[in-house]
């Protein structure tokens, strides 16, 4: 199935880095906000992105300006007729995806598919506000979309074969690699990346030094330390994602031990990069100069701290325990994409192939005497997955028994 023309929602940075690379692949795109000055200023995120190639000689003037020909940047549901598919990328929240899913699908033909570029939200639960639930998918793309090579394909629990097809098309058309998994909060990427920042946050609360935390990352091979990835990804982000799933979830959210450290940033105003103030310090330019001080006076480093592979053992089975469950869960489907999607979505170690791929390398029984030894001292995070303990009993692997 080929895209001919697509209709993005939404004009804010994920929405116009859709709009972006699906038009330099060549598919005529309708980008839509609420304003048209909101509209041009999605599309002009496009035209920094194509001066940038001009100027460094990897584009030319006239690909430019035939790649800003295929954006069409209006605040007009109107202009969507005859779109085949429609990726919605507007702010995380139910009720607002909800109103532009109706005031879209009013203007679209009854075969065309409806996509939400959702990054937690439950894709069955955004399906009740379309006209076919069986046409609804989750296409969830990572920031920044023009570097970013992963895309996570969400089946709601009425998603028919025909939406995956189309999504999965539109993915290879515009040069990313797909990933299919079923619906569930957090999805798999996420729901994995979340106990790896989560753990840096519980050690930071603990009194380990977040020099430490940080560099222990970088030394196992994390591309970003788990603070520096919560600066990145914004702490008044975070915040709001912690607030509406315990309202979500209910009587049955878990505290994950990092809520305090998150309000106090955000109560502060510091929410990462974008305010060039988060967990570290930075210039005017924007440039990092070090971790915040006023870390250490709200969470005093302890005089002992852990061994550097203490700290290591704790980001790495973090993320892999998660990722186990999310296979024993059938969230994940196949563990290959379990791996790949691991290492381009957010750079999981790549010198182990990936988290089943690590596990395999460390053996089972060790990634459960790890675990265990973790569990004792740092709770039931670290609880070895069962799954991990079947093969550990039979000496199994993970590439051994499914790959």
């Amino acid at each position: 199935m080929t895209v001919k023309k697509l209709g993005v929602l939404g004009a804010g940075l994920m929405g116009a880095g859709i709009a972006h690379v699906s038009a330099e692949a060549g598919i005529e795109v309708v980008l839509i906000d609420q304003s048209q000055e909101a509209a041009d200023k999605g599309k002009a995120y496009s035209e920094a992105i194509l001066d940038k190639a001009v100027a460094r000689g990897r584009s030319t003037a006239e690909k430019k300006a035939a790649g800003l020909d295929r954006i069409t940047a209006t605040g007009d549901y109107a202009a969507l007729k005859g779109c085949d598919l429609v990726v919605e990328a507007v702010f995380e929240d139910v009720g607002v995806k909800a109103n532009v899913t109706k005031l879209a699908e009013a203007k679209l033909a009854e075969d065309a598919i409806f996509a939400t570029n959702t990054s937690t939200l439950p894709i069955s639960d955004l399906a009740k506000a379309s006209r076919d639930a069986e046409r609804y998918i989750g296409i969830h793309f990572f920031s920044p979309v023009e570097k970013m090579a992963l895309v996570e394909i969400i089946k709601g629990r009425e998603t028919g074969d025909e939406a995956v097809a189309k999504a999965l098309d539109f993915v290879r058309q515009i040069r990313k690699t797909p990933i299919v998994v079923n619906d569930a909060r957090f999805f798999y990427a996420n729901r994995c990346i979340l106990p790896y920042m989560s753990e840096g946050l519980r050690m930071l609360r603990e009194g380990v030094s977040p020099v430490l935390i940080e560099n222990a990352a970088k030394q196992m091979g994390m591309p970003l330390g788990p603070l520096q990835l919560g600066d990145e990804t914004a702490i008044d982000l975070a915040y709001r994602i912690g607030k509406a799933t315990q309202a979500a979830m209910g009587e049955a959210y878990q505290p994950t031990g990092t809520e305090e450290v998150i309000e106090y940033l955000y109560e502060a105003g510091r929410y990462g990069k974008k305010t060039k103030a988060g967990y570290y310090e930075y210039d005017e330019a924007g440039k990092r100069r070090g971790i915040w001080p006023g870390l250490a006076e709200k969470f005093p480093r302890a005089e002992d701290q852990p061994d550097v592979q203490e700290v290591m053992n704790r980001l790495a089975l973090s993320q892999s325990f998660e990722a186990v469950r999310a296979l024993e869960e059938d969230v994940l489907l196949d563990i290959r994409e379990g791996d790949v999607g691991a290492i381009l979505g957010w750079g999981f170690m790549p010198w182990t192939g990936g988290p089943f791929s690590y596990l395999d390398i460390l053996g089972a029984e060790e990634a459960v005497r790890r675990g265990e030894q973790l569990a004792a001292s740092h709770g039931q995070a670290f609880e070895p997955p069962k799954l991990l303990r079947e093969l550990a009993a039979n000496q199994s692997q993970f590439y051994e028994r499914f790959g």
